[in-house]
């Protein structure tokens, strides 16, 4: 896998312009990168626990994907194993993070752990279970090893 540079947030109020972005369907679809799912999970994790994530995730991201003119098929756009697989792995992090510290200093240091990482998913997926048309439209058990 290509290893791409990790771009950090300076500001809790960067963070927040992405997860508001997410929810208003404001955010700009440049903005919507790896970093950017990952930051914006992790504040809604933090700062909306109204938000039942387990249910909800689906449809803010997938709302979110129309309205910047994209599509959530069978080959692009929101994928269920590997939202949710980064949901529980956020999750896990924040369990064992000093959770009073700057939102943007938590998503910093989350995307410099393993958790963080692009492949990560790929540690418990084969490629070709993770990027199969099931595992996009629904939760699938890994097959190489249990998830933390």
């Amino acid at each position: 896998m290509t290893e791409f540079p990790v771009r950090h947030f300076l500001s809790d109020e960067a963070v927040a312009h992405i997860g508001e972005g997410l929810l208003a369907r404001t955010l700009p679809r440049e903005e919507w990168t790896h970093e950017a799912h990952l930051a914006a999970t992790t504040y809604l994790v933090l700062k909306h626990p109204e938000i039942d994530l387990d249910t909800e995730l689906r449809g803010i991201i997938s709302r979110y994907n129309e309205s910047v003119g994209g599509v959530n098929s069978d080959s692009e756009g929101y994928h269920d194993t590997i939202t949710h697989a980064y949901l529980r792995g956020i999750r896990l992090f924040l369990s064992e993070a000093d959770v009073a510290r700057p939102v943007h200093d938590l998503v910093n240091e989350l995307l410099m752990s393993p958790m963080g990482r692009r492949d990560w998913p790929l540690r418990f997926w084969s490629k070709e279970r993770l990027m199969s048309v099931e595992a996009r439209r629904n939760w699938v058990e890994p097959d190489l090893a249990a998830m933390p």
